[in-house]
């Protein structure tokens, strides 16, 4: 009998198979697909919602870390796909900030504009730099509650130092989130 104190967060295994693929991803398009596919198939694999984030090194391109939105198949709300993406990427580098001393800068790639969880989350994980390709605007148009994200929320990352791009790849983005619709996926927070 598992521990029920224990917590576990684990990729689905075609999740880890794609994070574990060797490679650099020069531009913010080829990074970028990287997380709208990992949203697509974590819904056509039937292993979550139709969201997907990855963690990159920014110089190199290297992919550090996956992720995938898991919370209905974890039972456990706080694990939106950067979540899981921040998480493993520190436990693959052993630190707690991702802007530690002597690692590289990160940037994190999100399938969606972050919800509030997920913005405040970025400025604790370390990462230097958010792309995003769907708008909050697609997320609400299929009901998820974004939470409290503001002009403000984005001009006080950028005092922070960290860059925020919008809509890249948002058609390509979007259409998960359709497909996510199309197949009567969960809204687990409206």
């Amino acid at each position: 009998m598992s521990d029920p104190a224990a917590i576990r967060v684990e990729l689905p295994p075609w999740a880890l198979e794609r994070e574990s693929s060797a490679g650099a991803y020069r531009t913010d398009e080829e990074r970028m697909r990287v997380a709208i596919e990992a949203a697509d198939l974590n819904v056509q694999a039937g292993t979550g919602g139709p969201f997907g984030a990855a963690i990159f090194e920014s110089a190199s391109g290297r992919l550090v870390a996956l992720g995938v939105n898991s919370v209905v198949r974890l039972a456990n709300s706080v694990l939106h796909a950067e979540m899981v993406a921040f998480m493993r990427a520190q436990a693959r580098v052993g630190r707690y900030s991702l802007a530690a001393p002597g690692l590289p800068g990160h940037t994190l790639y999100s399938s969606c504009d972050p919800c509030a969880m997920c913005l405040g989350a970025a400025l604790w994980a370390g990462v230097r730099r958010i792309v995003c390709g769907a708008t909050r605007e697609d997320a609400v148009a299929l009901r998820f509650d974004e939470g409290p994200v503001f002009p403000d929320s984005y001009r006080y990352l950028a005092a922070r130092g960290i860059e925020v791009a919008h809509g890249v790849l948002r058609d390509e983005a979007r259409g998960v989130l359709e497909r996510y619709r199309a197949a009567g996926g969960i809204i687990y927070n409206a």
